[in-house]
């Protein structure tokens, strides 16, 4: 499986990952504030359509110490993002929609064995944001997948500013 996001729709980036099981234990990652916060964002979530989500970035808490923000992105850390849940069928799929420009991000979870498929889709993005949302999603992911496999997670900024010139140049092509 290729790690890096797909442009799938003009407008829409995927990503998929295996991941340990069960799936239960995947939606406790996506939907619970405490394990939330350990790969993407703290912040409470209400699981049904209509209800409100917060997330709370504080990526120098996934970053190694000296690990910092490239000067272009120090507004990142505390930064806060509301959105909408607009679907939530536990412990399968949650989608939600992704601060105010109007785009949305949905998690589909499909057992796979003793895995766990995660398929994350961020659509409705304009051309400025892709590259951005790419990056950030492969980073998370790779956390997440660390916090998964109880091995020690890639720090972010220093993933993050590797994966940002490599998606740069990626979507470029597109």
């Amino acid at each position: 499986m290729d790690d890096y996001a797909k442009l799938t729709k003009p407008d829409t980036l995927t990503l998929e990952r295996l991941l340990p099981g069960p799936v239960e234990r995947i939606w406790a990652f996506l939907t619970e504030s405490e394990k939330r916060a350990r790969w993407l964002a703290a912040g409470p979530m209400g699981l049904f359509a209509g209800g409100a989500v917060t997330l709370e970035f504080h990526h120098n808490e996934l970053s190694e110490p000296g690990d910092t923000a490239p000067e272009y992105h120090a507004d990142a850390e505390g930064a806060v993002l509301k959105g909408t849940v607009t679907r939530c069928e536990a412990p399968h799929l949650l989608a939600f929609t992704w601060g105010e420009g109007g785009s949305e991000v949905t998690f589909e979870l499909t057992p796979e064995d003793n895995q766990v498929r995660l398929r994350v889709t961020h659509q409705r993005l304009s051309d400025t944001e892709k590259t951005s949302v790419a990056t950030g999603w492969h980073t998370h992911l790779a956390i997440l997948v660390a916090e998964l496999n109880e091995t020690t997670p890639p720090s972010f900024w220093a993933l993050h500013t590797e994966l940002e010139a490599c998606y740069r140049k990626q979507l470029s092509m597109n």
